[in-house]
């Protein structure tokens, strides 16, 4: 038997203009009703336990607390309630943060309002949803990495240094002499860097910090 209870919706965006176009369009669908509002992480955090929403559709880049941050964090305050990510990322690397941050979905800000309409629809029904150029990059980033989604720790300043030497194709004497510091350390930074990336070889490793972007080649 259908319910005639409306899903319960709270946005998350920091662009007034963004909210008010959002609301205005799932206006026009009477299965959906917009309980609340929020234009930060903080303040999402704050107000979205007072409305017990189905559904957080929440934008990632904002001051502050980005999406991803309160996306964990209301995974303890409201349980209940699914985060669909409404954004205009589509780095491939994006994908592993979010599925780690707890969402239950993605979809782009240059959809339709029907297709987000169903992407709530689908949360509120216990699925997710996913785009589909985001769920074959989430396909390749699971099979590239050995079927491990873990999360990858990130790099200390000192690391992240030795890094950009790496890169740049020096050797551990070369880039010992020019941080001062021993062999011995940089062999150390070496080995960290690589176990906390989940890589084995020096070439990988360069191709790995290049394609993410950890580092400039502008050195």
């Amino acid at each position: 038997m259908k319910s005639d209870r409306k899903i319960k919706v709270f946005l998350v965006d920091d662009h007034p203009v963004v909210r008010e176009g959002v609301r205005s369009c799932l206006r026009h669908y009477e299965q959906v009703e917009v309980v609340g509002e929020a234009a930060s992480g903080h303040e999402a955090i704050d107000r979205a336990k007072e409305f017990a929403p189905d559904i957080i559709l929440m934008d990632v880049t904002m001051p502050g607390m980005n999406g991803l941050e309160a996306t964990k964090c209301l995974r303890a305050i409201c349980p209940d309630s699914r985060v669909l990510i409404f954004t205009v990322h589509e780095k491939k690397e994006f994908v592993r943060e979010m599925i780690q941050s707890g969402a239950r979905g993605y979809i782009r800000k240059n959809t339709s309002p029907m297709e987000l309409v169903s992407a709530i629809e689908k949360l509120h029904r216990g699925e997710t949803f996913f785009m589909p150029d985001v769920a074959q990059a989430f396909f390749e980033e699971y099979v590239l990495s050995g079927g491990r989604m873990e999360e990858t720790r990130e790099l200390s300043d000192r690391e992240t240094e030795v890094l950009t030497w790496i890169v740049a194709g020096l050797a551990n004497k070369e880039i010992a002499d020019r941080l001062t510091l021993s062999v011995r350390t940089v062999e150390k930074h070496r080995q960290k860097i690589m176990q906390k990336l989940g890589i084995h070889k020096a070439t990988e490793l360069v191709k790995y910090a290049i394609t993410r972007g950890l580092v400039s080649l502008n050195n």
